[in-house]
């Protein structure tokens, strides 16, 4: 048995028996296989702990007779596309019909016809990296495309024509994005100019299914290269077309040839923290709104805000969670506020940084840092040292006082309790007065805090400012 197929065997070798045992094949297909032969010429991990694909010539009904009394749970939401999922231990299997699948024009949904024959069924795959099966038990690789040369050449190309390939699900015109710049592979000619011609399609594919591989995208060690390509043949035109937008600005600050540039490096310079990612592809965004050519050059005034309020709509376009709408939004939205502070971090500026930036404050510092692509090192250094100053105040400031935690000395019962006044707006203002004294000064304490309240209570009322 070859070395690197060992772990795969060993983790299939219980389900291999009981398809032979009622006489049908079984392949495993896919990212395993592909990543088994990387692993080999140091080009990638084994998937020896990811979820297991594998294809038959059974039919679901006899996929899930076969599964049932071995797996610990079983789901069959796919059974109707030939699929049947299993858990065994802490390992995920799915077993699918050999099949043909194509989309209709116009159709989200694919109509899928089930074959018996595997070469066949590897036809109707994306690449021809992952077109490539292996037989169980009987270890015989099946490459009818070429796999394995393409690793070894770095080169993507589909097994069939590629507007065959991306008519069967356009997503895979951007998942080659994502394999181009994961694996380092040269696009074939032809696929490139099927993207190029046929981007348009991408607009029957779910917002969820882009949204899934945009996040895949962002998570790559060198994002980039993937989003050029995205940019290049007119894919971000479908679902993301700010980022076109950006190529079209120049950026005279960083001294890019367009804001895209700028862009694209800051991602790539960002830990990889799908978030954060998605807040430095975002950044920018309202930059092409907001230019105004002024006697000192061009300007973008306010950005942030605009940025912030285009990056929700798209986000929200791609059915992102609340959580991560609210998230990305608000660092683009503050992305430029450490640039307000010029006149070095008092205990009040840090505090309300901290309370803005509440638990996205780390992040947003990576961010800020990684926004200077600046190729002027003398203003790099300064940034970065104005930058160390801040996070050093951060941890001082956490050591003194519970900065994470910022809230009034008082609550809103004791607040009501103290003026004697019913729930209402006016215990709202109390309260953001006493919040404002905290960021100002720093924790007061109870009774200091209530002696300051009686004198903003009285001076309202002396002001003839009526309770509502």
């Amino acid at each position: 048995m070859p070395e690197r197929f060992r772990p795969l065997v060993s983790a299939t070798a219980d389900l291999a028996e009981r398809f032979a045992a009622a006489g049908h094949s079984l392949y495993l297909v896919g990212g395993s296989v592909r990543d088994a032969l990387l692993a080999t010429s140091g080009g990638g991990e084994p998937g020896y702990e990811r979820d297991f694909d594998l294809t038959t010539d059974a039919g679901p009904d006899d996929i899930e007779r076969i599964v049932s009394p071995w797996a610990a749970a079983l789901w069959t939401q796919g059974k109707r596309f030939g699929t049947i999922g299993c858990r065994v231990g802490n390992r995920r299997y799915e077993i699918t019909t050999h099949r043909a699948e194509a989309y209709q024009p116009g159709s989200r949904k694919p109509e899928v016809t089930f074959g018996d024959d595997i070469e066949t069924d590897l036809s109707r795959r994306d690449f021809t990296i992952n077109a490539m099966a292996l037989e169980l038990p009987g270890l015989r690789l099946v490459d009818p495309f070429d796999g394995i040369g393409d690793l070894a050449s770095h080169r993507l190309r589909t097994p069939l024509d590629p507007e065959v390939s991306f008519s069967d699900d356009p997503l895979r015109m951007l998942r080659a994005a994502r394999f181009i710049a994961a694996y380092d592979l040269v696009p074939d000619e032809a696929l490139v100019a099927a993207v190029a011609a046929g981007h348009s399609r991408l607009a029957i594919v779910s917002a969820e299914r882009i949204r899934e591989e945009l996040d895949k995208i962002v998570v790559l060690p060198v994002p980039s290269r993937a989003l050029w390509f995205v940019v290049d043949n007119g894919l971000a035109e479908e679902f993301l077309p700010e980022l076109t937008a950006l190529r079209l600005e120049q950026d005279p600050v960083h001294r890019h040839k367009d804001v895209l540039a700028h862009t694209l490096a800051v991602v790539d310079k960002t830990q990889s923290d799908r978030i954060l990612r998605l807040a430095a592809l975002f950044h920018d965004v309202g930059k092409p709104r907001t230019r105004v050519y002024g006697p000192g050059g061009v300007s973008f005034h306010h950005h942030e805000v605009v940025g912030a309020r285009i990056t929700k709509q798209r986000m929200e376009a791609l059915r992102y969670s609340k959580e991560d709408v609210d998230a990305v939004v608000r660092l683009v939205e503050l992305h430029l506020r450490f640039h307000t502070y010029r006149l070095g971090w008092t205990d009040k500026a840090v505090r309300r940084y901290v309370r803005d930036a509440g638990p996205l404050v780390d992040r947003l510092n990576e961010l800020t840092r990684c926004d200077c692509t600046t190729r002027n090192e003398a203003k790099a250094r300064a940034l970065s040292r104005r930058m160390d100053e801040l996070v050093a105040r951060i941890a001082e400031l956490r050591e003194r006082e519970e900065l994470d935690a910022l809230r009034p000395d008082l609550d809103g019962t004791e607040v009501m309790v103290r003026l004697g006044v019913a729930p209402g707006p006016v215990v709202g203002e109390a309260l953001a007065f006493l919040m404002d004294l905290r960021l100002d000064e720093g924790p007061l304490g109870p009774e200091e805090a209530g002696r300051r309240l009686d004198e903003w209570w009285v001076a309202r009322q002396a002001a003839g400012v009526t309770q509502t």
